[in-house]
Order: structure tokens, then C-alpha cells, then sequence
């Protein structure tokens, strides 16, 4: 008997429950990754076709209007932080909504993961690698644009990158923590594009400094993560003056969203999936 114990290879040692419990966030990841892959020339397609349509539209069109340098540099420079963040920011944000209603209510896939030895936790953070690495695309194809457009010098994308992704993150990891309550889309995504983002990218200094809007409006650029990531980025790519204190608050605020956004999606994924 101990002879057959010894030369079993059945389940037991083929599949080892302690392989995705150490690494099921990267099979979940894997697995969206997977399927982003089926639609890679529409996400490509998107990441250049946009920066294009943006910088001949905006940077050069209403740019070539702009005479005068803004914050010493040309309109197309001022301008390339801000279309980085958002961009990155939407590409978190779509690989996190839409999937995640179509893990709870679609397909319903989150809960055959999680009758493996795979954890919520693990869930989450292999949406989030999988958003993350999306945005990462994303902001790269914009960036590749932006530098055959002359807006951005090479030497800036490291830091513009590290910028572009903490404003991505922090707003990715809010919306994951709102979808997981969503039973039904029913047009809250487009509520949220319409109410929140289109907002946000208009009033936080995207196309002119901040401090150029009524007081009253401001308030929208502070609490908003393009803002605070195009603040930073400014600062960074081309040396827009900004005080020591404020460049930590926008790296403490975008690092809060994601902190914030995470510690509350894990303890929700856990109750939903146990429903």
C-alpha cells in the first residue's frame, strides 16, 4: 500500500492548491490579459488614433492659435501632461468597470475563481495588474505620438510615465471600489463619463493653468487626480515652478485614491462573492 502511495501521481500532486494561492493574482491577471489580447488592434487602434486626433485638433489647432508661450514653454508641452493622465485614466478605468460587471453579473467567472484556491484578494489585484498594464500601453502609444509631435523630449517620458500611471491607479482603484456595488450597468458608466470625467478633464487645468479659473471652479482641480498627475508631470518634463510641499501632496493624494480605492474593493469582492 505504501508503494502505491508513493508512485501516486493523481490530483493531488498534479495540482498543487499552494501554486495559485501563492501566485493567483497573476493567473487572474494572465486570464484578462488573455482576453484584452482579442481585442489588441481596436486597443492599439485607440492609443494612436486618439493623441493623433487630440494633438491635431487641440495642440496644433487651437495651438497654432496661441502665440505666446504658456508657463514658458509651447502650448503643445503645456498641454501633453494633461492628455497623458487622462488617457491613462481611461485606460484604467475601462479594464476595470466593464470587467468586473462582467465577472459578477456576465459570465460570472469571479466566482469560479473563487471556488478555487484563488482569494478575492487575489481577484482584485489581478484586475488591477491587468488595468495597469492596459494604462501602461496606453500611456506609452501616447507617448510615442507626443515625441514625433516634438511635444515632449525623450529624456521626460520616464517621469512623465510614473505621473501618467499614479493618476491612472488612484482613479482606477476608486472605480473598482464603486463597480463591485453595481448589479446592472443600466448607464452608470455613461452617468460616470458625462458627470465625472468630462468634468474633470475640462476643470483641472488641462488646457490653461488653473489659476486662470474662477474660484468657484477651482475646487474641481484640486480634488481631481488629472490635475494633481498633470501638476506633477509639468513639473517634471519641463520644470513648471511648483512649490516642494505641493509636488509631495499630489504624490500622497494620487497614492491615497489607489490605497483607499484597494482597501475597500477587497473587503466588498469578499462579501459579493460569498452572496
Amino acid at each position: 500500500m505504501s508503494a502505491v502511495q508513493d508512485n501516486w501521481t493523481g490530483a493531488k500532486t498534479l495540482v498543487d492548491p499552494r501554486v495559485p494561492m501563492r501566485w493567483g493574482a497573476f493567473y487572474v491577471a494572465e486570464f484578462r490579459i488573455r482576453n484584452m489580447l482579442k481585442w489588441v488592434s481596436a486597443i492599439i487602434a485607440f492609443g494612436l488614433g486618439n493623441p493623433v486626433l487630440y494633438l491635431l485638433s487641440i495642440g496644433i489647432g487651437i495651438g497654432s492659435m496661441i502665440k505666446n508661450p504658456i508657463d514658458g514653454v509651447p502650448y503643445l508641452t503645456f498641454l501633453a501632461p494633461a492628455l497623458l493622465a487622462t488617457a491613462a485614466i481611461q485606460g484604467a478605468m475601462d479594464e476595470v468597470t466593464f470587467p468586473t460587471i462582467e465577472g459578477f453579473v456576465w459570465t460570472r467567472v469571479f466566482y469560479s475563481m473563487n471556488n478555487t484556491a484563488i482569494s478575492s484578494r487575489q481577484i482584485v489585484d489581478g484586475v488591477m495588474i491587468a488595468a495597469m498594464t492596459r494604462c501602461l500601453l496606453q500611456v506609452l502609444l501616447y507617448e510615442l505620438i507626443l515625441v514625433l509631435f516634438g511635444a515632449i523630449p525623450l529624456a521626460s517620458i520616464a517621469t512623465l510615465t510614473v505621473a501618467s500611471l499614479l493618476a491612472g491607479w488612484g482613479f482606477a482603484a476608486v472605480m473598482l471600489s464603486v463597480t463591485v456595488f453595481i448589479k446592472d450597468d443600466d448607464g452608470f458608466f455613461a452617468i460616470v463619463g458625462r458627470f465625472i470625467l468630462a468634468p474633470m478633464f475640462m476643470f483641472s487645468g488641462t488646457y490653461f493653468p488653473l489659476t486662470s479659473l474662477p474660484i468657484w471652479l477651482q475646487w474641481i482641480g484640486w480634488i481631481s487626480p488629472v490635475w494633481h498627475s498633470t501638476d506633477l508631470g509639468r513639473a517634471l518634463s519641463y520644470g513648471h515652478q511648483v512649490e516642494p510641499w505641493l509636488l509631495i501632496v499630489h504624490v500622497l493624494y494620487l497614492g491615497a485614491l489607489g490605497v483607499v480605492g484597494m482597501l475597500t474593493a477587497y473587503p466588498q469582492f469578499r462579501k459579493r462573492l460569498a452572496e
